[in-house]
């Protein structure tokens, strides 16, 4: 039986729905289900391009590892990826020196890429490949409308949640 999330922007008021790949990314899949629903404050990719993320604690007892990874997302792609604190402290992804997370080890990216010629290389660390998990099914156009303005507009004070999606 298929599993369905909703991604919502919370101050923008704006939501799609995404179908879990259970087939193709199953370990990723129930690692993210079990632990719905996860908030925190949205970021818009700066080196990816079409993309936004937000960053939670690692929840899963066991990190899935690579499955259905990718490093070109398309459009209605929703990835899982990992990084240690120490991977997000340089000053390239905009933190002031001694700035950044520091309490958490592993930290959880959770990624919708709402648009095209998305390509995941970081300049300080090479290729990031991510776990597609989901993708999404229904309000793409709204969504893409809402990351952009999230690009254009600011992401202070804007929370993505990912939720089991109720009928």
């Amino acid at each position: 039986m298929a599993r369905y999330i909703t991604i919502t922007l919370e101050q923008r008021g704006v939501s799609c729905k995404a179908i879990l790949l259970d087939d193709e990314a199953p370990r990723t899949s129930n690692a993210v289900w079990d632990a719905l629903p996860l908030s925190g404050q949205v970021f818009h990719g700066k080196y990816a391009r079409n993309e936004i993320y937000n960053l939670v604690p690692a929840f899963a007892p066991a990190e899935p590892g690579p499955e259905n990874t990718t490093i070109t997302p398309i459009p209605g792609d929703v990835c899982y990826f990992t990084f240690s604190a120490n991977d997000l402290q340089t000053p390239s992804h905009g933190y002031e020196v001694g700035g950044g997370p520091k309490e958490l080890s592993t930290i959880v990216d959770l990624a919708v890429f709402y648009d095209r010629n998305n390509l995941l290389i970081n300049g300080d660390s090479g290729w990031v490949p991510g776990n597609v998990f989901a993708t999404i099914i229904e309000g793409l156009p709204e969504m893409k409308a809402a990351c952009q303005d999230v690009w254009m507009g600011g992401a202070r004070g804007e929370t993505l949640t990912y939720a089991r999606f109720e009928d």
